[in-house]
C-alpha cells in the first residue's frame, strides 16, 4: 500500500500505521552497503581506465595494457576490499572499546554518569520536570544509558557495517566497474581507447546518478560530479604517461 502525504499528494517512503511501524521497528535499522558499492565502483573505473590512459599517452603497445589491466583489477581490487574490511572491523572495536568503558564508568561512578546525562539533555532544551523525568528513565535501563552516551556522548553509531560484507561489495564493484575500460581492448576492434574512454565516461556518469537515489542531489548533477572527477584522474594518468613515454624505449 502506497501512502500519500496530505498536503503534498506525494508517495511516502514507508507506511505509518500503527502495524507497519511496529513490523518496521521489529526488524531494525537496515545496514546500507552503497557507500561500499560506489567506493569500489568509481576506484575500480578510475585506476583501470588511468593505467589505460597512461599506457596509451606512453604509446605502448595493447598488450601491456590488457596485463597491466588484468593486474589492476585483481591486485588493487583486493587490496582495497582488505583496506574496507580491516576499516570497518575497526569501527566495531571501536563501538566495543567504547561500550565497555561506559559500563565501567557507570558501575564505577554512577552519579559522575547521570550528570553526564542530564548535562546532554539539558542542552538540548530540557529542563525542569521534564528534564529529571528523561533522566530517570535513561538511567533506569542501564543498555539504554550505554547507547545514549555512545550516541550522544562518542556520536559512534549503534549499528555498524559487517566487515566481510563490506570488503565483498567492494571488490565485486571494482571488479565490474574495473573491467568496463578493458573491454575495448579485449575485443581488438575500432579504436579501443576511444571506446574505452566513452565507456568510462558513462561509468563514471551512471555511478553518480544512481547514487543520487539515495540523496537529494538531481541525478544529472551527481553524475556529473562523478564524471568530473573520474576525467580528471583519467587526463593526469595519460599526461604522465605521455610525459614518461621516453622511458619506454
Amino acid at each position: 500500500m502506497v501512502e500519500l502525504h496530505e498536503l503534498t499528494g506525494r508517495p511516502l517512503e514507508h507506511e505509518h500505521s500503527p502495524a507497519a511501524i511496529q513490523r518496521r521497528l521489529e526488524q531494525g535499522p537496515r545496514l546500507s552497503y552503497l557507500r561500499d558499492w560506489i567506493y569500489g565502483g568509481i576506484d575500480g573505473a578510475v585506476t583501470t581506465f588511468a593505467v589505460v590512459s597512461g599506457v596509451v599517452g606512453a604509446n605502448l603497445p595493447s598488450s601491456v595494457i590488457i596485463i597491466l589491466g588484468v593486474a589492476n583489477l585483481f591486485a588493487d581490487g583486493f587490496s582495497m576490499a582488505a583496506s574496507n574490511f580491516t576499516a570497518t572491523k575497526t569501527e566495531h572495536h571501536e563501538l566495543e572499546r567504547a561500550r565497555t568503558i561506559e559500563e565501567r564508568h557507570i558501575r564505577i561512578d554512577p552519579k559522575g554518569e547521570i550528570e553526564e546525562v542530564r548535562q546532554i539533555f539539558m542542552n538540548k532544551g530540557f529542563e525542569g520536570e521534564d528534564l529529571d523525568a528523561i533522566v530517570r528513565g535513561i538511567v533506569s535501563n542501564e543498555k539504554l544509558w550505554v547507547d545514549t552516551m555512545l550516541t550522544e556522548e562518542y556520536g559512534l553509531p549503534l549499528e555498524v557495517r559487517t566487515p566481510i560484507l563490506s570488503a565483498v561489495s567492494t571488490f565485486a564493484a571494482f571488479q565490474i566497474c574495473g573491467l568496463i575500460p578493458l573491454l575495448p581492448f579485449l575485443a581488438g576492434t575500432g579504436n579501443p581507447f576511444a571506446l574505452a574512454a566513452i565507456f568510462t565516461g558513462l561509468t563514471f556518469f551512471g555511478i553518480g546518478s544512481a547514487k543520487s537515489r539515495w540523496s537529494i542531489i538531481p541525478w544529472w548533477k551527481s553524475g556529473l560530479e562523478t564524471f568530473v572527477i573520474g576525467a580528471a584522474a583519467a587526463v593526469l594518468a595519460f599526461g604522465v604517461g605521455y610525459i614518461l613515454q621516453g622511458l619506454a624505449g
